[in-house]
């Protein structure tokens, strides 16, 4: 893990975990021995962390200076806590450790009675786990090229039980209750097409960029859309 990604997560574990916190938890958290944490402590309070504690007690995060203060009512801080538990149930772990992981962040920067609030939520999300199959393909590859615009190779089996190959610029992800879908721009047909990511077996970079064309591409789709409805891989 690279140094400012490791410090990062050992902020978000000092957010989230019940403080304080051993310096041997943290060490097996960020995947270092416990030496490099405390240098890693040492870093974040050179940099203006007030972290509290130290060997054999224990630390506690008390001011994150990377974060300003923030405000929320009472219902936008219900209404934040709501759709992080509602995560739950699209089925995505790395989606859900990365709502928590920001929902902390914001908790964390807020006044002591807001704060309270958040603890206190009377608003709640339950529902069954999607019953869709799960991705066979690593759905961080996916997402890696949404947002960096570049190309995939695939492979895929329709709905029919065909099997194809081909080249696609993938543009957004989408969650239902039954299923996991990819939008993308197929190079085979030339045209918008919607995948059923669990029908995708292979998948691999084609070392090829369509930035910056994502966002006129998401235009046309919704104008396509629009006129002649929804389309499938």
């Amino acid at each position: 893990m690279a140094r400012t990604d490791r410090l990062m997560r050992l902020m978000d574990l000092l957010r989230r975990l019940p403080a304080p916190v051993t310096a041997m938890r943290l060490a097996a958290e960020t995947g270092v021995s416990p030496r490099q944490l405390y240098r890693d402590i040492a870093t974040l309070r050179a940099g203006g962390a007030l972290i509290d504690g130290e060997a054999g007690l224990g630390y506690t995060l008390t001011e994150d200076p990377a974060l300003p203060p923030q405000s929320f009512s009472r219902l936008e801080i219900e209404a934040l806590l709501l759709a992080v538990q509602a995560l739950d149930r699209i089925g995505d772990g790395e989606m859900v450790e990365a709502g928590r992981a920001a929902l902390a962040r914001i908790v964390a920067t807020l006044p002591g009675h807001q704060s309270q609030q958040a603890l206190h939520a009377i608003t709640h999300s339950f529902g069954p786990p999607p019953e869709r199959d799960p991705p066979q393909v690593d759905l961080a590859i996916l997402r890696d090229a949404c947002w960096n615009e570049q190309a995939v190779r695939i492979g895929y089996t329709d709905l029919g039980g065909a099997v194809s190959r081909r080249v696609i610029w993938p543009l957004g992800l989408s969650y239902t209750d039954r299923s996991l879908m990819l939008l993308a721009m197929c190079r085979l047909r030339m045209d918008f097409r919607v995948f059923h990511v669990n029908r995708i077996h292979a998948l691999a970079p084609a070392g090829e960029s369509f930035r910056p064309r994502r966002a006129a591409l998401m235009r046309d789709y919704r104008r396509s859309r629009a006129r002649h409805g929804k389309g499938g891989g």
